[in-house]
């Protein structure tokens, strides 16, 4: 029985790599062994970039409600308290989106909150 060499395989896998790493600053892009360590890390980084994007788009949405808030005399936290005993289900990102395209609702919101924290 003819044995079967790996040939296709590898250049397969090789020539991936090399896709993955086009444009990668001098040998990163040519050579397979600095190709492949590029590549894991540039996996790792998008890996972590793409957490750190969650949290930055939070901070964000956060500082956003706050300065809307203190214009109505009211705090983040105790303006999120609020809602939540007013048992308003909105999140961050749609309260943030309020406060800066719709301030009249925003304010109607401060509303809901002062009105649940009065209680």
């Amino acid at each position: 029985m003819a044995r079967i060499k790996g040939a296709m395989a590898t250049r397969k896998r090789r020539k991936k790599v090399l896709k993955l790493a086009k444009g990668y600053w001098g040998s990163r892009s040519k050579h397979f062994k600095m190709a492949k360590q590029a590549v894991m890390k540039s996996g790792n980084y998008a890996y972590i970039g793409r957490k750190q994007r969650k949290r930055d788009f939070r901070r964000l949405w956060i500082t956003r409600i706050s300065a809307a808030a203190k214009m109505h005399e009211m705090n983040y936290s105790t303006f999120m308290n609020g809602l939540k005993k007013a048992k308003v289900s909105l999140n961050r990102k749609m309260i943030a989106e309020i406060a800066v395209s719709d301030p009249a609702a925003f304010a109607a919101l401060v509303k809901t909150a002062k009105k649940a924290l009065s209680k």
